[in-house]
């Protein structure tokens, strides 16, 4: 007789799965994300004995037990007793989130879980940042391996907390001894996310800064929960990448997605898109068009070794982010309806770009009257 369905068997009895088999896994960021997606795979496996979710609210799973609390409170040590496993997604990296209290929550957030993790005798946690924290340099190699040196600055959007988070995590073992955390860094993250890199592709053509050399490489939501899981069971760990094999030079993503280039000189494209984070007209600071000018490609050698691979590829990804963009217009980061888009002159770039390339015309403009 077949085994019945996992779900149909975790609703039957959520506080007490079958004894003996696997971790129990507490998930934060439980309600929303990449943290909901986790959840519900997680309590639909076999291999996983209970999952505790926590968060500021109640999500949607029901084959699990929910703890509604901010990850920062202490108390949060006493809802982790009895977890093996704790993975950590409850990371605001929101465009629109003021950049101090951004900062605020989750550093002390991780601070937090990582303390009351090992008060409450949990041997691993997994840390969800990102491939951000190599760096886009134009001397990067293409891939990166994944001990690669963290060459990134503080100078893109939540990359200083990320950089906080890895130092979190190497210091935390020596704090807490007999505490192991495993490290995961996504690339490019499409599936229901917006980022400064997702909105890149709202633009009606697609800025290349003059010199620079992009290469993309996309990371599918579900390939990041296949990856987090391999992580939570234990079948690999220290520090990973994940993403999609290869990537797309920049020729290839304008092929594949229709969408023309509009080219503007560095000095321009940097200065205005600094200028316009500074005075608040974009949330996006200077330092994310790094990441579309220079490649942060990465290895993901460890997850394959341990006989994890993608189920999608780089152009299956892009294909569901021109999907998931399709009708959105961006000026100077922040979205319009499509006519109103086209009113405001936005004819190329994306995030800060857009309004540079504006600063450009304009200023085109006012030669040619004198």
């Amino acid at each position: 007789m077949s085994s019945p369905d996992p779900q149909v068997r975790a609703a039957r009895n959520p506080s007490a799965p079958a004894a003996g088999r696997g971790p129990v896994v507490a998930v934060t960021g439980a309600a929303s994300g990449v943290g909901a997606l986790l959840t519900e795979r997680l309590a639909a496996s076999e291999e996983i004995k209970q999952v505790i979710a926590i968060d500021e609210r109640r999500g949607d799973c029901a084959q699990v037990q929910w703890h509604i609390l901010d990850v920062r409170d202490p108390a949060i040590a006493e809802k982790l007793r009895g977890a093996d496993v704790v993975v950590h997604l409850a990371l605001d990296l929101d465009l629109e989130t003021d950049g101090a209290a951004r900062t605020a929550y989750n550093v002390r957030g991780t601070q937090t879980v990582l303390t009351a993790a090992a008060a409450a005798g949990v041997h691993r946690v997994v840390l969800c940042t990102s491939a951000m924290v190599y760096g886009a340099l134009p001397d990067n190699e293409l891939p990166l391996s994944e001990d690669a040196e963290l060459r990134a600055t503080a100078e893109a959007t939540g990359v200083g907390d990320l950089l906080e988070v890895e130092r979190l995590a190497r210091r935390a073992p020596r704090a807490h001894p007999g505490l192991n955390v495993t490290v995961v860094r996504p690339a490019t993250l499409v599936g229901g996310t917006d980022t400064a890199l997702t909105r890149y592709f709202e633009s009606p053509r697609l800025l290349v800064v003059a010199g620079s050399r992009p290469a993309w490489q996309f990371c599918h939501v579900e390939d990041l929960c296949s990856a987090l899981e391999y992580a939570v069971l234990e079948k690999v760990e220290g520090e990973l990448a994940v993403g999609c094999d290869g990537w797309l030079e920049q020729e290839e993503v304008e092929e594949l997605s229709g969408i023309r280039r509009m080219e503007l000189p560095s000095a321009v494209a940097l200065g205005a898109a600094a200028r316009l984070h500074r005075i608040g007209l974009t949330p996006s600071p200077a330092g994310d068009l790094a990441y579309t000018m220079y490649p942060w490609v990465v290895s993901v050698s460890r997850l394959h070794d341990a006989g994890w691979r993608p189920q999608w590829t780089n152009e299956e990804v892009l294909a569901e982010l021109l999907e998931e963009v399709s009708g959105r217009r961006t000026v100077a980061g922040r979205r319009l309806g499509r006519k109103d888009a086209t009113a405001a002159g936005a004819a190329g770039a994306t995030v800060a770009l857009l309004g540079a390339a504006a600063v450009v015309r304009r200023a085109r403009k006012a030669r040619r009257r004198i």
